[in-house]
């Protein structure tokens, strides 16, 4: 709820603040004395249009502060928004919004810089403004199906259709993909086929780009190195080679061996060991020998292969290793062609079966919302009369959508309507209601949708503007039970019956002082309340009739 509102040089105010409390708080004043102001300063605050008129002449720069009291929501609406923007999320939410003299303004939410639609966002969970000339909230049609939910209590459906509807969109998503899929392959069937004819007869080999490419440098240099090979080989197996000197050393020191009580030992199992790897490297070496005069004449082959692996590649645009995983690739959108039948029928059964289930969930939450709108329309009737709008009518009406419209809430629109002349058909709220009977509409609905709105603020603008009497008596008492349905109720009135009924009282006037007029706000004692009920019961000249008056008022609020 709102707790205090700070107000600096804004029109007629210089320097302002109000606490709030809970309940109904009525704001009462002479014509022109500066209500009005306060509710502009409010809905500055809330992200209204900035005017620089209503900087105080004089002043290069207005500003609103509004603090609110979260703390009994946990779950309001305002902690998401705070959260999703990455701000300080308390229990106390401060908003803060300055106006200069040339018109520029600047947003603070819990003193971090935020833009002004950010702010509106926000105050339009925070403050429900209805009045004659400021209206919005239940006049915005897309709140009006999840208010109707709420008051139908239907959450439980509400979320097994959201449930069904994104079990069918996910398999249709993947209906729609498998066949956009299988045109695509379709389209291009013929140059699939032709490319996985040429891969398989190339059958390339993963990784063999770089074998063939090692074995090519080798042929090329064939010659210089059988020489190499050939010389090396001589060194270890020849007449003066290593293999014969080793065992000639051997010998040797074989014969010594006895002689030299174990010295040569180390020195002879070294050598034997040096002589089996010379001899296991002149192997080798004929080994080697022996392939590259067998490989001859494989330089042709293996470069006319490894060119043909390149030129594939390139045609492909892929490097020669991708030609494995591109043959698969293609084949898989083959095998999609040839098995897109089965594919795209089981799909389709999938996709039918679940639109089943969330039409018929969808069809269950309509029913539900159908009877809980005529519920509504009955309890909205129940208040309308009172309230001199009795040749009114109100209709919730639950319509089916087109399948385009189709979503996780459903296949209903939900619309609020009126009718405020008999025989005639009812339209929307905004366009039908005069500016009287919009706000009393509005009163009407709040009461009776009161436990299920998440809003904690309600501002009623002269919601008694041309009534008097039984209707302000109905009004007030209609006030005052939404401001015991844990509301904070603020309403600006001229009707002493409504203002009778407030828990708290705030007179607005006006002074001169220096030389220049200035709006004041004054929290009213009861004995102060008596006189401005008398005030607005007897007009200029307040008599004793009319303080007589404004006691059994103030003392015993009448009760419907």
């Amino acid at each position: 709820m709102l707790v205090t509102l700070s107000i600096r040089d804004i029109v007629l105010i210089e320097r302002l603040t109000l606490a709030f409390q809970p309940g109904l708080c009525v704001l009462t004043g002479e014509t022109g004395a500066g209500k009005s102001i306060l509710l502009d300063s409010l809905g500055l605050a809330l992200g209204a249009r900035g005017d620089s008129s209503l900087v105080r002449h004089g002043s290069d720069q207005a500003g609103v502060t509004a603090e609110f009291d979260l703390s009994r929501q946990p779950d309001h609406p305002a902690f998401a928004i705070l959260r999703e923007q990455e701000l300080e999320v308390e229990d106390t939410l401060v908003i803060r919004r300055t106006l200069t003299a040339d018109g520029r303004s600047r947003c603070f939410i819990n003193d971090q810089p935020v833009g002004v639609t950010l702010l509106r966002r926000l105050g339009e969970t925070l403050v429900e403004v209805h009045g004659q000339f400021d209206t919005h909230g239940l006049l915005d049609p897309r709140t009006h199906r999840d208010l109707l939910d709420d008051y139908a209590q239907i959450a439980t459906q509400g979320q097994q259709v959201a449930a069904s509807w994104r079990a069918w969109r996910q398999v249709e998503q993947a209906r729609l993909t498998a066949a956009e899929d299988a045109a695509r392959a379709r389209a291009e069937e013929e140059y699939l086929r032709h490319a996985v004819e040429e891969l398989d007869q190339l059958a390339p080999e993963e990784g063999e780009e770089t074998a063939l490419a090692e074995k090519r440098v080798v042929l090329q240099h064939r010659e210089k190195l059988i020489d190499g090979i050939t010389q090396a080989y001589g060194e270890l197996s020849g007449e003066r080679g290593a293999e014969r000197a080793l065992a000639s050393a051997l010998r040797t020191l074989s014969r010594l061996a006895e002689r030299a009580g174990g010295r040569l030992d180390p020195v002879i199992t070294a050598l034997d060991e040096a002589a089996n790897d010379v001899s296991e490297a002149a192997r080798s070496l004929q080994a080697l020998s022996a392939d590259m005069d067998s490989d001859g004449g494989n330089l042709d082959r293996i470069e006319e292969r490894l060119f043909a692996l390149r030129a594939a590649a390139r045609k492909h645009g892929t490097d020669v290793d991708g030609l494995v995983g591109l043959r698969a690739e293609m084949g898989r959108k083959l095998s999609l062609i040839e098995d897109q039948g089965d594919l795209l029928q089981k799909l389709a059964g999938q996709a039918e079966t679940t639109k089943a289930a969330y039409v018929t969930a969808a069809k269950a939450l309509s029913a539900a919302r159908t009877k809980a709108a005529a519920q509504l329309d009955k309890a909205v009737a129940g208040e309308l009369k009172p309230l001199k709008l009795e040749k009114a009518r109100f209709v919730t009406k639950v319509a089916p959508l087109e399948e385009e419209g189709w979503g996780p809430g459903g296949i209903d629109d939900v619309a609020f309507q009126v009718a405020t002349n008999v025989g005639a058909p009812p339209g929307p709220l905004a366009k039908i209601a005069s500016g009287g009977e919009l706000a009393r509409f509005m009163l009407a609905l709040k009461v009776v949708l009161a436990q299920v709105g998440t809003v904690p603020t309600l501002v009623f603008d002269e919601v008694d503007t041309g009534v008097g009497g039984a209707v302000a008596d109905a009004i007030g008492e209609r006030l005052a039970r939404l401001g015991g349905h844990d509301l904070q109720v603020l309403v600006v009135t001229h009707s002493p019956q409504v203002a009778a009924r407030g828990a708290h009282h705030w007179q607005v006037r006006k002074k001169a002082a220096g030389g220049r007029t200035v709006t004041e706000v004054h929290p009213l004692s009861r004995t102060e309340r008596l006189e401005e009920l008398a005030r607005m019961l007897s007009g200029a000249e307040v008599t004793q009739a009319a303080r007589a008056a404004a006691e059994s008022l103030l003392s015993s609020p009448p009760l419907l």
